[in-house]
């Protein structure tokens, strides 16, 4: 392993990693190039690094100066990590929409951070471009890093991003993929490749709400809506955009944003933002849409751990509407059924057919588990146990396992409430839900309260 001076030496460099699982396999290769292991933990630490060394060059940033920038939340960071390195001070301006953990980054490495409404207009005083550009101009000694207009941004992807793909794929690469936000990072990386390689095609995604996929269409500036996917998208053209490399835009919603992120970690293991959902979401489709032996690469701009309370959240998930039964887990619906029992209620298979009546009654359910330490044995349901007293009062005394019926069906806290369908159709309408041991209990009432958002 190599020695370096500061953690500004690791920017760049990042590997491509070959998308299997996710890619279909009658398609082209699909690799990934992996931003978040820069230091920083996002693409824009290579856009921070540049912007400040020009600026410093260009004599605009003194020793004790501060960096003011509109973000949400990666470019900041890689910001913080240069003003730490270089004794800057650092304001950041973020959407209210960011995630928390973005918000306790910044902080963490010692900048100030000011949170401004994300549904007004860019041109509004309010607007986090507009409270920027105020502090910066207010704060001697600052400079605004004006990623969306800097051409540093866009100049260090032409110049290093772009030949590290190239080298990596051997100058073999048929598309490329890539979102947009400042508009620097596929700008600039596809210019690069084109200049190489003409026929090279550029795919860019965008999130529904956003105005560039009509701009770049047809020319016209129209209003932005809001929407949930951080860092790409925007209300504005900005200008690090160059639409003369981007062969065509495609809209991406939030909630195949965010499904995608959610698949990307359980199936190759790569955890990862929601606008690398939105990226990669359109680089299946297009790996899909080309022959088996070309290549197309896409970019992983974030690390998932920023959004641990968004999206990677079954809970956030279903207060957004984004998770059906055929998507959420059955620890969530668990989590969201009534409380005001026990998570399970069972009975042993030692106890008598009087203590599980008893039981039954107390807590007003109609049959229960039989669980002996961790071991789900068997069930008993009312209906049956008091036919067999009725027949015979002496049953009452009777071990609940001499008179038990099958187990209910068990799954893993993970498994899908889609899952859970089949058995609740075929069985006594319950299923147990297991860690290491049985942990709770949803019925076919549940399902259904779930699926209606009750």
């Amino acid at each position: 392993m190599k020695k370096v001076e500061t953690v500004l030496d690791l920017i760049g460099g990042t590997p491509l990693v070959r998308i299997e699982k996710l890619a279909d396999p009658q398609g082209a290769q699909l690799w990934a190039k992996l931003e978040y292991l820069n230091p920083g933990g996002s693409v824009k630490d290579r856009i921070a690094q540049r912007i400040v060394a020009d600026y410093e060059a260009e004599g605009k940033l003194l020793p004790g100066g501060t960096i003011v920038e509109a973000t949400s939340g990666n470019t900041g960071m890689g910001l913080a990590i240069v003003a730490a390195i270089k004794d800057y001070r650092s304001i950041f301006v973020m959407p209210d929409k960011v995630s928390d953990e973005k918000r306790r980054l910044l902080r963490a490495m010692g900048a100030e951070v000011v949170i401004c409404p994300t549904a007004v207009v860019a041109d509004d005083p309010q607007s986090y471009y507009s409270v920027a550009r105020r502090l910066a101009e207010e704060t001697p000694g600052a400079v605004l890093a004006n990623q969306y207009f800097n051409p540093s941004n866009l100049n260090v992807h032409y110049e290093i991003t772009g030949p590290e793909i190239w080298e990596q794929t051997d100058g073999k690469i048929d598309a490329f993929v890539a979102s947009m936000g400042t508009g620097g990072t596929i700008s600039g990386i596809a210019r690069y490749l084109k200049e190489r390689n003409p026929a090279i095609k550029v795919w860019a995604a965008d999130p529904f709400g956003s105005i560039l996929k009509t701009y770049k269409d047809t020319g016209r500036m129209t209003t932005g809506h809001p929407y949930l996917v951080e860092g790409i998208g925007e209300d504005i053209v900005p200008g690090n955009l160059d639409f003369e490399v981007i062969d065509e835009v495609v809209n991406v919603s939030d909630a195949d944003s965010f499904h995608m992120s959610r698949q990307l970690a359980r199936q190759e293991g790569i955890f990862a933002g929601g606008s690398t959902g939105t990226i990669l979401k359109l680089a299946v489709d297009v790996a899909a849409g080309m022959r088996p032996g070309q290549v197309v690469v896409t970019i992983v701009p974030d690390s998932g751990e920023r959004y641990l309370s968004k999206h990677f959240s079954d809970e956030w998930m279903q207060d957004k509407g984004m998770l059906t039964r055929e998507r959420a887990s059955l620890e969530l619906l668990r989590q969201l059924k009534d409380q005001e029992l026990p998570p399970i209620v069972n009975v042993a298979g030692d106890q008598s057919v009087k203590e599980a009546l008893e039981r039954m009654s107390a807590y007003n359910v109609s049959q229960l588990p039989v669980i002996d330490g961790k071991r789900n044995v068997g069930s008993v349901r009312e209906s049956n146990l008091l036919a067999k007293v009725l027949a015979d009062n002496a049953q009452m005394e009777q071990p609940v396992k001499e008179v038990m019926e099958e187990p209910f069906p068990t799954l893993e806290e993970s498994a899908s409430v889609a899952q859970s369908i089949p058995l609740l159709l075929k069985h006594q309408g319950v299923v147990l839900i297991r860690d290491d041991r049985p942990v709770g209990f949803i019925t076919r009432h549940d399902v259904i309260n779930f699926s209606d958002g009750r």
